[in-house]
């Protein structure tokens, strides 16, 4: 296996970049920001506005996201924004 390079580690901070703005767009969020617990594999998303939504309708929007990219986590968590 070959060794992780600077560009392997722009491109992955980039699609969680990319990924953390589109759920923002879709949940008409003003403010989201990303956290990974490389010794959990888990991805912690949190979106201002959020806990105005219900779980449903947070599953169906994420679901939609999720589908179109192929995302190497154990888990992946919406929170509410916290400032």
């Amino acid at each position: 296996m070959s060794e992780l390079t600077d560009q392997d580690y722009e491109d992955y901070e980039e699609d969680l970049k990319i990924l953390t703005d589109t759920l923002r767009k879709c949940f008409n969020a003003e403010k989201a920001r990303y956290y990974v617990a490389h010794n959990q594999d888990a991805l912690f998303i949190e979106i201002d506005g959020l806990e105005t939504l219900d779980n449903q309708t947070i599953s169906e929007v994420a679901e939609e996201v999720f589908a179109e990219l192929d995302l190497d986590f154990d888990e992946i968590s919406l929170l509410p924004y916290k400032h």
